[in-house]
């Protein structure tokens, strides 16, 4: 059965959606209990064909995550820096390789990991009243979460050296207008929304979805000319699985597919 294996990141399974709650009051901070357990659930809902999507929101009405906690770093121990940074990455490159679709429902402030973790995601759903920054140089660090990385890949070098260099926060609104998000929602509603969307990712084959991701994010680190006959082959490769033959045949026979994840 799956479980998360800490209190401070919960999880409900909804159909085939799995929502993750940050919940370390009162800002929904990381550390290394809980970016562990992010990773491990993620790995474990890998395993589970009945798994199609995953929802990572924040508790309360205030913070999606104000990212880690900084009492870690405050004797300035290297080592333990060194352990944040281990786990930071493990935890957010598991997250952003989830078989599935994963969506961020961003319901508040989303600052440094808590914004790193929410790019991780395939997609980003903001509440209206939320405010994004990664400002880790504000206090002598820097995003360590592949936050240089996935923030310049989604905005530009621009605006991710705008964010990061100069700390500077946005709102929702230009969030959407940078490519960081891709819908603004009402207060309260992110949940919501991010389940609507979760609605239709199940009416998808999830080994397509699969495979299409991946092909989606070879673009980040490949010329279009070496991928193209990688996802040629990968059409073929569809011909072996199960869901190829479901969705072909629930096609033409008018009926709505029941998806083996296989």
């Amino acid at each position: 059965m799956l479980s998360s294996t800490s209190d401070k990141l919960k999880l409900e399974v909804i159909d085939h959606c799995a929502v993750l709650t940050i919940d370390n009051p009162s800002a929904n901070t990381w550390d290394i209990e809980s970016l562990t357990a992010l990773r491990d659930l993620v790995l474990a809902l890998n395993a589970d064909k009945n798994i199609y999507s995953l929802i990572l929101t924040g508790n309360g009405p205030k913070f999606f995550s104000a990212g880690a906690d900084l009492k870690m770093f405050s004797d300035g121990n290297k080592e333990r820096a060194r352990d944040v940074a281990r786990i930071f990455g493990d935890a957010l490159e598991t997250l952003s390789q989830f078989n599935g679709v994963s969506i961020a429902a961003i319901n508040g402030y989303a600052m440094g990991g808590g914004l790193e973790a929410a790019m991780a995601c395939d997609i980003r759903i903001a509440e209206e009243q939320s405010q994004m920054a990664l400002p880790e140089a504000t206090v002598g660090l820097l995003p360590c979460g592949m936050g240089t990385q996935t923030l310049a890949h989604y905005v530009g070098e621009g605006w991710a050296k705008r964010m990061i260099l100069c700390g500077e926060r946005i709102n929702a609104v230009t969030a959407e207008k940078i490519g960081l998000i891709q819908e603004i929602v009402p207060t309260g509603k992110a949940k919501d929304s991010a389940l609507e969307l979760a609605s239709k990712v199940a009416k998808q084959s999830p080994t397509s979805v699969r495979v299409c991701k991946d092909l989606i994010q070879m673009g980040r680190t490949q010329a279009p000319f070496l991928s193209l006959p990688k996802e040629r082959e990968a059409f073929v490769d569809l011909f072996d699985t199960l869901d190829q033959k479901e969705g072909v045949n629930a096609f033409l026979e008018k009926r709505t597919p029941a998806w083996k994840n296989s």
